[in-house]
């Protein structure tokens, strides 16, 4: 694997993964130094900008190829637009919620909160950028760790600690199913990189051979099926969401999603390929039960979402049906590629999946913010506590407003785009009943979204003359997410073409 030798230009193809790990390690010293000014308040705003300064300094000094993908490190990372499209993802999502944990005052965030953040953001980055399975596991648990101890970092609430040993459990459930997988893998092909992998599982003979491949699919499908909370492994995601602090959540559901979909889609399309050439029973599989799989994820997800009264586990629910409508793209992507589209469909419908998860990366957190300052000033994140909230504040009544219309995918906002690109991938794929049902769990998802808004606006509460104070920072955060949304909203082409030059970086 490492017959070339080491060039140390090399290193920057990870520049934003070694900047993350360096600002972390800096964010814990300055805390522990506990210079004269330099309050919790302030290492959260430190944390946040540096992160972003870190995806700067990338873009400047290591810029992904240009419309191809290099395999760089001895063939373990790909130095791609689409790793670093998601590196942006990941990074803006754990700068907001740095900002957003600021005033959250239940997490009493210090340095360790901080960095915990950039470590799992820094994994996330690692996730997409890996093209070996050392690594692809290596950064997946680097992640899923500071994960972990971020969803229980509540000690004194039982909930976050109850969230916390959950998340664990069922992880590390779900990471030794994959393990165990990726270890068939090795054993089927003697390689840990995709491309020699890839190379060993096409001349794999029918019969015994070709069965354990297809074996090894599904346990390494289970651990991306857990990131992803794809169903029937979706089950600790409203237990999570609800008892883990509130800012968390909002990167739980979605960079730590984001960076799921990103490695699902780059080891199935490159190790099980399902190109006309390189068939073979297990990418046949793979492109076959990614259909049901989001049939049955999106229709769960949005019917237990309507029987919720608790607006966290709403949108826990709703982020499980939300994943099941980026597996309509993924499904379409599996048929694109089956058929050798790989020119105009196949591009496209990974572009969809990009554009998609980065809207959504902006809609879902600023929706946990809002619910986070309703939690902490009404005192629940009920429905009943949004009773009320457009006469106490309007303008965060009118951004909860701006973010669940797009959730729901109300034209024109960002979300009916992003939902708009995903079906019509499906459709060129001639999926058109998966697409009718995709277009009915929207409908379905009405009910419970304009449920928050009825309360705000229709039901009353006997406090809704008293003031309703919004932090500075958690204000920002809700400002940027309702800015976003409606900016991405009027001049959505630009993002759509970024994300389609990052999925024909992927395929070149």
């Amino acid at each position: 694997m490492f017959d070339n030798p080491f060039n140390p230009s090399e290193l920057l193809a990870v520049a934003p993964e070694i900047g993350l790990t360096l600002w972390a390690f800096f964010i814990l010293g300055l805390d522990f130094l506990k210079l004269p000014g330099l309050n919790r308040r302030a290492l959260g705003v430190l944390s946040a900008f540096g992160m972003l300064a870190v995806l700067a300094l990338s873009a400047v000094l290591a810029p992904p190829a240009a419309g191809k993908t290099t395999a760089l490190l001895g063939g373990m990372v790909r130095n791609d637009l689409y790793a670093y499209v998601f590196d942006a993802i990941f990074i803006v999502a754990g700068a907001l919620t740095c900002i957003a944990s600021i005033d959250f005052r239940p997490v009493k965030a210090g340095g360790e909160f901080y960095a915990l953040i950039i470590l799992a953001t820094m994994g996330m980055s690692l996730m997409a950028a890996s093209n070996d399975i050392i690594l692809l596991y290596l950064a997946t648990e680097t992640a899923s760790m500071a994960l972990y101890l971020l969803a229980g970092f509540m000690r004194d609430t039982p909930r976050s600690a109850e969230a916390g040993i959950k998340y664990f459990i069922f992880g590390a459930v779900a990471s030794t199913i994959m393990l165990y997988g990726l270890s068939l893998v090795y054993g089927l092909s003697g390689h840990t990189g995709y491309q020699d992998i890839a190379r060993v599982v096409v001349n794999l003979q029918a019969g015994a051979p070709s069965m354990a491949a297809v074996f090894a699919l599904l346990l390494v499908v289970v651990g991306f099926a857990f990131k992803t909370t794809a169903v029937p492994f979706h089950f600790w995601a409203p237990d999570v969401y609800e008892g883990a602090p509130t800012p968390v959540t909002g990167f739980i559901s979605t960079a730590s999603k984001a960076a799921g979909f990103a490695i699902l889609m780059r080891f199935l399309l490159y190790v099980f390929s399902p190109l006309p050439q390189n068939q073979t029973q297990a990418s046949i599989v793979w492109v076959s039960m990614m259909q049901p799989l989001a049939i049955l994820t999106m229709s769960l997800g949005n019917l237990l979402a309507i029987t919720q009264t608790n607006v966290k586990r709403m949108l826990a629910y709703s982020s499980v049906a939300h994943a099941g409508y980026i597996l309509i793209g993924v499904t379409a992507l599996g048929y694109a590629a089956t058929r050798g589209e790989l020119q105009d469909a196949l591009p496209t419908a990974i572009a969809a999946v990009i554009f998609y998860i980065a809207t959504y990366m902006f809609t879902n957190i600023g929706a946990f913010a809002i619910v986070g300052l309703v939690s902490q000033r009404v005192g629940g994140d009920d429905l009943k506590d949004f009773n009320g909230l457009a006469r106490r504040s309007p303008y965060l009544a009118l951004a909860m407003v701006a973010v669940l219309l797009s959730l729901v995918g109300a034209p024109p906002l960002v979300g009916f785009v992003g939902k708009l690109f995903l079906f019509r991938s499906a459709i060129n794929e001639t999926l058109v009943g998966l697409t009718v049902i995709g277009v009915i769990n929207v409908l379905i998802s009405v009910f419970y979204y304009l449920g928050v808004v009825r309360a705000m606006y229709v039901e009353r509460s006997p406090n809704e003359t008293r003031p309703f104070p919004v932090p500075v920072m958690a204000r920002w955060v809700v400002l940027i997410t309702a800015v976003a949304v409606l900016v991405i909203t009027v001049v959505s082409t630009p993002f759509w073409n970024l994300a389609l030059a990052a999925a024909k970086s992927f395929l070149n």
